[in-house]
């Protein structure tokens, strides 16, 4: 009888446990993405205020389109956010490749170095950069922000080739190199594709980060590379109206898709 008593006792605590933790979670999905979901379904408010709901229409996306200023920025953070990419997927993976393979004196010196970008808050490293361009006197430009881009990006390149380098097997390098292949045809035919997936995911990483950040390409920007994340700051100050929502909700859609890659290619890994 009182064993039965205890296991009724338990299956009540841990029903009451589970409708708690589950009332919790709720709660905390609510907050994280309720003012998100606000935003997506005031992009199609057919009102200029944007807080009272007057009707569907799409409008605003339209008018999104139309806007010269609008566009121009998103053309400067798309030629950014690709050769930032495209240059720090290639620059870390071989940094990433080089520090897994190879050991050398102060190894844990430089390890400890490609956390900083990471660490460091991002306007210090935004004062940094504006201080050292000012100091080599090199003008202000959408190549300035690609540089300050690269200049962040290859850390979390490095980090996550090497988390994908961790567990790779270097018997499978031996035995190409056995059956006759060399370094190069090694490389390209076993090595590349193995860690295909963490430079993938890398890249997007990188994508992500560069067409999203505001704080560094406010200190690093000049006359006619404004940023579509800067762009969006100076409208926000005279108001938000139904057009940053449609702009925030495609940056979110983008966003969405990336980390819906990076997922998938986790699993694949």
């Amino acid at each position: 009888m009182g064993t039965t008593c205890k296991v009724a006792s338990i299956s009540r605590f841990m029903t009451t446990s589970r409708k708690v933790l589950t009332t919790w979670a709720a709660l905390m999905y609510a907050f994280l993405y309720l003012p998100i979901l606000t935003l997506i379904i005031f992009s199609f408010n057919n009102s200029r205020i944007g807080v009272v709901w007057k009707g569907f229409t799409l409008d605003w996306y339209r008018k999104l389109l139309q806007d010269t200023s609008i566009m121009a920025a998103l053309e400067n953070s798309l030629i950014i956010a690709a050769a930032t990419t495209v240059i720090a997927t290639i620059m870390g993976t071989m940094a990433a490749l080089a520090m897994h393979k190879y050991h050398f004196r102060g190894q844990l010196a430089w390890n400890s170095l490609v956390y900083m970008p990471v660490i460091i808050p991002e306007i210090v490293m935004g004062v940094s950069l504006l201080s050292f361009f000012a100091f080599l006197k090199i003008a202000l430009g959408i190549g300035t922000i690609t540089i300050a881009h690269i200049a962040f990006c290859i850390s979390f390149v490095i980090i996550v080739v090497r988390a994908r380098l961790h567990g790779f097997d270097k018997s499978l390098e031996e035995a190409s190199m056995d059956l006759g292949a060399n370094r190069y045809q090694t490389f390209f035919h076993v090595t590349l594709p193995l860690i295909a997936p963490g430079i993938i995911s890398a890249a997007l990483l990188c994508f992500t980060l560069s067409i999203d950040d505001f704080v560094i390409t406010f200190f690093t920007q000049g006359p006619n590379s404004t940023t579509l994340p800067v762009k969006i700051y100076s409208m926000v100050k005279f108001g938000v109206t139904p057009i940053i929502n449609a702009i925030s909700t495609l940056f979110l859609i983008v966003t969405a898709l990336a980390v819906v890659l990076l997922m998938k290619l986790g699993k694949e890994g």
